[in-house]
């Protein structure tokens, strides 16, 4: 069992470890990671989400009990690291949102993605893309939502919906998804050379993406706010996949592969959003940073817990 737990996440852990090494010793500068991650995630990951969306049965892929269940526990985990933030360490409101932000944004598609799809096969990610296309939307809405109205100096609910709106329609990710609805829904046939070239750009997504993710640890380190990382780690590492496992088993009844795609995607570590939002804000950044970096290295073990606990 524990040589399978190993060669589910070893090789995902590998490059971003990869990554980190080669930017550390210098044989890979800051520019170069952020081409890469540019091409990974506004060129490559569209290509992959829309052909993911593409192929889905929507009828069977859209169950409301699997999006219920995630984001049930990950709005809980998100403010529950609210409220840490603000009685145990004494964060201002504005910051407290920005911490608990990590607990609520999972790197479902970096992470989740190639290790659920390790574990249980490419045809275990149905329930991961059904998230997915509702993950940013929602995450940004709470957070932004939640920001506007803590801050003295905030702008209000209906400048904020605006930035949202405005903010998804210009997001590659989601346009990759939407573009994806709109062929499946509409049963557009596509040129077969199209989707041949759909496919090459998709399957360099993960591997760029994860290699490129390591270079990005390498600007974040541990700051004087280790007790409130660990704190926020355990909440998303810990607390939302149990808190989702719970109610997938006890209250909804998930099936196996819905209910192994909602718990491996609420067990990732959080994704660099979690420092995009602080920074779109200027709250809480250093602790945005410790987070990732501190939970990223110790979802290592805590997935393979996950993985253990989903046969």
């Amino acid at each position: 069992m524990i040589l399978q737990l190993v060669d589910i996440i070893a090789p995902v852990f590998l490059l971003i470890s990869a990554g980190y090494a080669v930017v550390r010793l210098g044989w890979f500068d800051a520019g170069a990671v952020d081409g890469l991650m540019s091409f990974a995630l506004k060129f490559a990951a569209p290509a992959l989400l829309f052909r993911s969306v593409l192929k889905l049965d929507l009828s069977a892929s859209f169950d409301w009990r699997l999006l219920v269940t995630y984001f049930t526990g990950a709005t809980l985990s998100f403010f529950l690291g609210v409220f840490l933030a603000r009685t145990l360490f004494n964060r201002r409101p504005g910051e407290s949102v920005a911490v608990g932000f990590a607990a609520l944004f999972s790197n479902g598609l970096l992470l989740g993605f190639p290790i659920t799809e390790r574990a249980f096969g490419a045809d275990a990610l149905v329930g991961n893309i059904a998230i997915i296309s509702v993950h940013a939307p929602y995450c940004y809405l709470l957070g932004i939502s939640m920001m506007e109205t803590s801050r003295r100096d905030g702008s209000g609910i209906r400048a904020a919906a605006k930035r949202i709106v405005v903010a998804m329609f210009r997001n590659p990710l989601m346009i990759g998804i939407g573009l994806g609805f709109v062929v499946n829904i509409g049963a557009i046939p596509l040129w077969a050379p199209i989707m041949s070239s759909v496919d090459m750009l998709a399957r360099v997504t993960l591997p760029a993406a994860l290699f490129g993710l390591g270079g990005v640890l390498t600007r974040y380190s541990f700051t004087s706010s280790l007790p409130e990382a660990a704190s926020i780690s355990v909440l998303a590492l810990v607390v939302h996949p149990m808190i989702v496992y719970g109610l997938g088993v006890w209250v909804f009844a998930l099936p196996q592969d819905f209910l192994r795609s909602a718990v491996l995607t609420a067990s990732m570590a959080p994704g660099v959003n979690a420092f995009v939002f602080a920074s779109m804000y200027d709250r809480a950044k250093g602790a945005a940073a410790s987070i990732i970096l501190l939970a990223t290295m110790a979802s290592v073990v805590t997935v393979s817990v996950w993985l253990w606990v989903l046969g």
